[in-house]
């Protein structure tokens, strides 16, 4: 049966701390601050998707400092007063006041100039669910659903991910970033999807999408302000190969990226070997956020086609993803030659064989096997 079990996050403030709490729309920032943050922390949740509780605090941004009385404060979707932020900073500075600051995005904040704080508050983010953080986990199931909490316990994930496409990504979004051509955004959303985990090529998308490619250029960076999608840097430093200089893009959920691609990946195909590198990768942005948040992440592509799909640090592991049930010595030989020209400390291929194994210096784990040790952490 599926379940979510305690997430991963987890932040104590001291007496005048505060933090930045980011993350998309039904990543379950709300429930976490209400199970696990606010009782642990006795704080005071002002909740401004409540419509009274906006209109409020939209009316008169000084009731918080006017009603403030020590602790805790968590603010809810604080995007949407982006003038509460001066009260905050005024209590930060004077009362050493503790804030929990939660939002969806950050783009309207800085559109607007608003008070970010300067460095007064972490800066955090909850992500789409690990697998560490669930149970009941079936790979493939989640290849469709994706890992949105409530896609993940959806007895009818399609139908959720049909109407969070449409009310949240088309619309939402839009209208957050004042777009006036909302079907040219959402045939965007849809090549993007397509091309997602493949170099940016914004000429290729606008083509596509029938927009130019400033335009396309400007869509990329609305999705990453809304944290509904990032980049993956190439590793740039080479010794003797020619290397590829162009980022890859990928959305932030596997579900989300399938349903706007309109693809069901099944295993064994193409598709879901495209669906599993891409679950791979946010489990290490899973990682990095919650545990290690200096790791670099990058990929390693020649430009002779010869490719490495995640290089973790400072080659302090290359990691090979294969969706194959068996690997085979061809899979291998992107690894041989990055290990020629670096020194990579170590070379892992993550796969869906069922017991671990080594071939000469390179080691072959089954992914929940990789997972788990990466998590404890015995790979970085």
């Amino acid at each position: 049966m599926r379940s979510i079990v305690r997430r991963l996050l987890d932040l104590r403030l001291a007496a005048g701390k505060s933090a930045f709490l980011w993350g998309p729309r039904r990543v379950g920032k709300t429930y976490w601050i209400r199970e696990y943050f606010a009782p642990a922390h006795e704080a005071k949740v002002i909740d401004l998707l409540q419509t009274d509780v906006f209109a409020e605090y939209a009316a008169r941004p000084a009731l918080l400092r006017e009603r403030w009385s020590g602790g805790v404060t968590v603010i809810d979707e604080v995007q949407k007063v982006p003038a509460l932020l001066d009260e905050v900073h005024w209590l930060i500075e004077n009362r050493r006041a503790s804030f929990l600051l939660s939002g969806s995005s950050a783009r309207k904040l800085r559109r607007g100039h608003a008070n970010l704080l300067a460095g007064r508050a972490w800066r955090l983010e909850l992500a789409p669910l690990s697998v560490l953080e669930t149970g009941g986990f079936d790979l493939e199931r989640a290849m469709i659903s994706g890992l949105l909490p409530p896609h993940f316990l959806s007895a009818d994930p399609e139908r959720d991910l049909r109407a969070y496409v449409a009310d949240y990504l088309r619309e939402e979004i839009a209208a957050e970033a004042a777009l006036r051509n909302i079907p040219a955004f959402a045939e965007f959303l849809r090549v993007a999807a397509l091309t997602n985990a493949e170099l940016i090529n914004c000429a290729n998308v606008a083509r596509e999408t029938g927009v130019s490619a400033k335009v396309v250029r400007g869509y990329f960076e609305i999705l990453e302000d809304t944290l509904l999608g990032f980049r993956l840097p190439p590793w740039t430093r080479a010794r003797r190969r020619r290397t590829i200089l162009t980022d890859k893009f990928y959305f932030f959920d596997v579900g989300v990226a399938n349903y706007l691609a309109r693809r069901r990946p099944l295993a064994g195909s193409t598709e879901f070997g495209k669906s599993f590198e891409h679950y791979i990768l946010l489990e290490l942005c899973n990682y990095r956020r919650y545990r290690d948040p200096e790791l670099e992440l990058r990929f390693w592509r020649t430009s002779t086609g010869q490719e490495v799909d995640f290089i973790l640090g400072d080659m302090r592991a290359a990691v090979e993803v294969k969706a194959g049930a068996r690997v085979h010595d061809g899979d291998l030989r992107a690894l041989r030659a990055l290990g020629e020209e670096h020194r990579v400390r170590r070379k892992l291929v993550v796969c869906r064989e069922r017991e671990p194994r080594r071939v000469g210096d390179i080691e072959i784990l089954p992914w929940r096997t990789f997972l788990d040790r990466l998590f404890a952490g015995d790979i970085v």
